[in-house]
């Protein structure tokens, strides 16, 4: 009796290429992949281009919870237990091409297929550290220093060496979006970062690897961005505060 061989799972073969329960789908820049609300019954791999995620909350505010890049997975909630609806939007900033695998397919290649189930919990870790690094920037750090690090992250900063990276073009009104501020304050730090020769933009921003400075040296100081300087009168030049008289004893 002759055994036949398991065929060997290739989990990028898998996710690039179209099949049974999944297929490749294009998305315009501001194209949907699926939108806050829908039903939760695939997830997306990213082949090519950036994309964002966005809620909103019932007054109307929106706000960018996530950025993703090439080899993210988009929409992974619907893997959960019980398939709701989706509880985010995620929209193309670029140009992309994705994979839409169903539901119930990705589940059962993650079931039989060691490979690609750990590539999935790769993805997942990661994600969930950069979720931390997220709130860590929103809670202890200037808007200012949000901008130069979401500026960093969607350069994908490279290697030292390496030329310095564009990145996709992008409004300020979705800058300011993403790190919570105004579009004037987003203007105002761009003007201040090209004048100090940390980014170059003309249509499409280039990112210099002294921005770096911004985060890792605290350059240019985040106070004088933020709130004018206090100013401090010298020691001769303030007035003698006037004692009141004593009272007289008698």
């Amino acid at each position: 009796m002759v055994l036949l061989e398991k065929p060997t799972f290739d989990a990028h073969a898998f996710l690039t290429s179209a099949g049974l329960g999944r297929r490749i789908v294009q998305f315009a820049p501001k194209g949907n992949f699926f939108t806050q609300g829908d039903p939760a019954d695939s997830v997306f791999y990213l082949q090519q281009g950036r994309a964002k995620v966005t809620v909103v909350s019932t007054a109307g505010k929106e706000a960018t919870i996530a950025l993703l890049s090439e080899g993210d997975f988009v929409g992974e909630g619907s893997l959960a237990a019980v398939p709701g609806l989706r509880l985010a939007t995620a929209t193309a900033i670029t140009a992309c091409t994705a994979l839409k695998i169903g539901r119930d397919e990705m589940v059962r290649a993650m079931h039989q297929e060691h490979d690609l189930s750990d590539l999935f919990m790769k993805f997942l870790l990661t994600r969930s550290m950069r979720i931390q690094a997220d709130l860590i920037d929103q809670l202890f750090n200037s808007s200012e220093k949000r901008l130069a690090r979401i500026l960093l992250l969607m350069a994908e900063f490279g290697q030292p060496g390496e030329p310095e990276p564009l990145v996709p073009k992008i409004s300020q009104e979705t800058l300011a979006e993403m790190i919570g501020t105004t579009r004037s304050r987003v203007s105002f730090f761009m003007n201040r970062f090209r004048k100090l020769g940390f980014l170059e933009y003309n249509g499409r921003i280039r990112v210099h690897k002294s921005l770096l400075n911004v985060i890792l040296l605290d350059q240019p100081p985040s106070d004088n961005a933020e709130k004018p300087p206090v100013q401090r009168i010298p020691e001769k030049g303030r007035p003698k505060r006037k004692r009141p008289p004593r009272p007289v004893r008698n």
